[in-house]
C-alpha cells in the first residue's frame, strides 16, 4: 500500500475552534467585538507580557500600521532582510517610505548586525528584523546598534509566537512587533495579525487607525483605515492560544528528532539564548535543491517548501529600491534553503520516513 502523503505544513483546527465559531454566529456579534478585546488581553498576557496588544485583519496590516504609528514616512529609510516574504518591505514601502535591505547571518537566516551596520546612513529611522522561521533575529546586538545610532527597533514576529532571547520574549524588545496568525502560522486565527506594544500612545494611534480613525462612533480623530478583526476570527484564536504552548513543544521535540537524524544537509542552527519555535524547519541543500524536493514529493511523497526562492530585493515590485545591492549570504540561502514538516501532529512513523527519504536522497547525492 502506498503511504499517505506528509504535506508540507498542515494546520490544526478542531472540534473547539468550530464550536467557538458558532456560539459568535449565534450572538448576531459578528463583527469586532468582546471576541477581539478578549483575544488581545489574553495574548498580550501569554506571548509578550508587560505589552498591550491590538488584533487587525492580518499581519501585513499589523506592520503597516505599527510603522504609521511609530511615524514612517516619506524620506525615511527603514533596514529590512532581503531574505523574507515580501510583506516586510512591502509595508515599509506602503508608507512612503524607503526599505533598505541588508543580509543576513547564514546560520540564523536573520539580520546580520554587521550588515545592518554598513546600511545606516543619514536618511535611517530604524532597523526591522524578521524572527524567520521562528528563530529569533539577533536583538541584543541589534538594540545596541539603533541606541548606538538612534534608531528605532521594531520586530517582525509573524512567525515567531513564543521564540525568545535570553529568556525575554520577541515582541518585547522593539518599539512595536507584528505577529500573524495567517493558516500555516504556529498558531492561526484564519487570518489576522496583532500589533504589540508598550508605548500608550502608539497602541491608541493603531486602535483608531483599524477602525476608520475613532474610538467613539461618528467621532473620527485621525484619518484611518478598515484594519479590523471580526470576532468570528478572534474566537478562533482564542481557542488556538490554549494550544499553542503545547504545539510549540511539539514543533521543537520533532526538530530536535530530525537534527538527530539527519546526515548529509545542513540542519538548522539555534543560537546561544535562543528559543526557536520552529514555525519551519529550514535545513540547507547545496545541490540541486529542486530536484532533492522533487524527488521528496514523487519517490517519497513527502512534501516540502522553499521560503523564499527570490530574494525581495530582486522582486519585480522592489528591486527599484536595490539596484546596485549585493547580498551574498542571502542569495546563497535562497539557492539552497528546503522546509521540511515539523508540525505538531506528525507521527514518528513520518518522521522516520522524513529522515529515511532525506538521508538517501542526501548520499545519492539526489
Amino acid at each position: 500500500m502506498t503511504p499517505s502523503f506528509i504535506p508540507p505544513a498542515r494546520p490544526l483546527i478542531g472540534e473547539e475552534e468550530i464550536s467557538a465559531v458558532a456560539r459568535v454566529m449565534r450572538t448576531g456579534m459578528i463583527a469586532q467585538g468582546p471576541q477581539v478585546e478578549a483575544f488581545e488581553e489574553e495574548f498580550a498576557r501569554q506571548i509578550v507580557p508587560g505589552t498591550r496588544a491590538i488584533a487587525l485583519n492580518s499581519g501585513t496590516s499589523a506592520l503597516h500600521l505599527g510603522l504609521l504609528a511609530a511615524g514612517i514616512g516619506p524620506g525615511d529609510e527603514v533596514i529590512v532582510p532581503s531574505f523574507t516574504f515580501a510583506a516586510t518591505a512591502n509595508a515599509v514601502a506602503i508608507t512612503g517610505a524607503t526599505p533598505v535591505f541588508a543580509d543576513i547571518d547564514p546560520r540564523t537566516f536573520t539580520l546580520s548586525p554587521a550588515s545592518v551596520s554598513s546600511a545606516v546612513s543619514a536618511r535611517t529611522r530604524a532597523i526591522m528584523p524578521v524572527h524567520l522561521y521562528g528563530h529569533p533575529a539577533a536583538l541584543d546586538t541589534l538594540d545596541a546598534i539603533a541606541r548606538e545610532r538612534g534608531l528605532l527597533l521594531f520586530e517582525d514576529a509573524a512567525q515567531a509566537h513564543g521564540a525568545s532571547l535570553h529568556g525575554r520574549p520577541v515582541g518585547s524588545f522593539g518599539t512595536f512587533a507584528a505577529f500573524s496568525f495567517y493558516p500555516t502560522k504556529n498558531m492561526t486565527s484564519g487570518e489576522g495579525g496583532m500589533v504589540t506594544s508598550r508605548d500608550p500612545a502608539l497602541v491608541r494611534w493603531v486602535r483608531l487607525a483599524r477602525n476608520q480613525g475613532m474610538e467613539k462612533r461618528y467621532e473620527n480623530e485621525i484619518v484611518g483605515l478598515n484594519n479590523r478583526m471580526t470576532d468570528i476570527h478572534a474566537a478562533i484564536g482564542r481557542v488556538q492560544l490554549t494550544k499553542i504552548d503545547a504545539w510549540t513543544a511539539e514543533r521543537q521535540s520533532n526538530a530536535a528528532y530530525l537534527s538527530a537524524h539527519l546526515r548529509g544537509v545542513t540542519v538548522p542552527h539555534v543560537a546561544p539564548g535562543a528559543t526557536h519555535v520552529f514555525h519551519q524547519y529550514t535545513i540547507r541543500v547545496p545541490q540541486d535543491r529542486d530536484g532533492f524536493a522533487r524527488a521528496l514529493r514523487e519517490e517519497y511523497g513527502i512534501g516540502s517548501g522553499v521560503y523564499y526562492p527570490i530574494p525581495a530585493h530582486e522582486l519585480a515590485s522592489l528591486a527599484r529600491f536595490a539596484p546596485d545591492t549585493d547580498l551574498p549570504a542571502t542569495r546563497a540561502a535562497a539557492a539552497e534553503v528546503l522546509s521540511l514538516p515539523v508540525y505538531p501532529s506528525l507521527t514518528r512513523g513520518d518522521l522516520d520516513r522524513i529522515v529515511e527519504a532525506v538521508n538517501a536522497l542526501a548520499e545519492a547525492g539526489a
